[in-house]
């Protein structure tokens, strides 16, 4: 998120859908891209947030970007939560394979509750299967660290299409899970498995190893220029500065990628 210099509220959104992209990705173990997108009336107007599965050359990673009407912010307060930053919307969900199957998506209306809870919406709604999900992001100051550092945090419970359950089972722990504060979840000094214990200590739990995931973004320069070599020279030079260069940044990464008008 350090690409962006956006303020706490916003910033806790993207935090959450970073993290919600990566829930998501992994649960399918996906080799493609997975995106969660918002797009709403309100001053944060867009949110977007890419998985990517490993491949070959590249670990599993993931990027973000929102965008945000600063005045629009200002008139709303510092304080202001997720359905006064986004109004009406929508979350899209939008999953690309590598290797064979088609691209799908889903799209659901925007909770007022955040995006964890539209992500339940659109389980319930699209896949039938019954979800619970806590997103948390903060940022947080370390020992020894004069500038706070962003953590964010989630943890998805969800029944499986095979499973054999009983209601009761699903309310009691969806229930247990809907107990989690975000502290609790961001917090540096409280192991994951800790957490799960606190939980879930009357259920049999298996913890699989870590799986790391790191910042990533497949902006490429190359892709850029063949796409403006379908322009006219006449569109081309009008997109260039003055010195014939055509400039792309890329709004994840903030990479000013450069390309000369008249090689193209």
């Amino acid at each position: 998120m350090s690409a962006h210099v956006l303020p706490e509220p916003a910033e806790r959104v993207l935090g959450e859908a970073l993290v919600l992209a990566a829930l998501l990705g992994t649960a399918l173990k996906l080799d493609g891209r997975l995106t969660v997108q918002t797009k709403a009336s309100g001053a944060l107007d867009l949110v977007a947030a890419d998985y990517y599965g490993a491949d070959d050359e590249k670990p599993k990673g993931v990027r973000g970007f929102a965008r945000l009407n600063e005045g629009r912010l200002a008139e709303l307060g510092p304080t202001a939560d997720f359905a006064a930053l986004t109004d009406a919307g929508s979350l899209a969900i939008t999953i690309e394979p590598k290797v064979g199957g088609q691209t799908y998506q889903g799209i659901v209306a925007l909770s007022p509750s955040g995006i964890g809870a539209s992500a339940e919406t659109y389980f319930g709604q699209s896949e039938q299967l019954p979800t619970a999900i806590r997103l948390a992001a903060a940022p947080l100051f370390e020992a020894g660290k004069a500038a706070p550092a962003w953590r964010a945090a989630g943890i998805m419970l969800q029944v499986t299409p095979e499973a054999q359950r009983s209601e009761d089972d699903w309310d009691r722990l969806s229930m247990i899970l809907r107990t989690v504060e975000d502290i609790e979840l961001v917090d540096t000094s409280l192991p994951a498995e800790t957490l799960l214990w606190r939980l879930f200590n009357e259920d049999e739990v298996r913890v699989l190893p870590a799986e790391p995931i790191a910042f990533r973004c497949d902006c490429d320069g190359e892709r850029i220029a063949s796409v403006l070599k379908s322009y006219s020279a006449e569109e081309r030079a009008g997109l260039a500065d003055p010195d014939g260069i055509i400039r792309a940044r890329c709004e994840f990464c903030g990479t000013v990628h450069e390309i000369d008008a008249t090689e193209l």
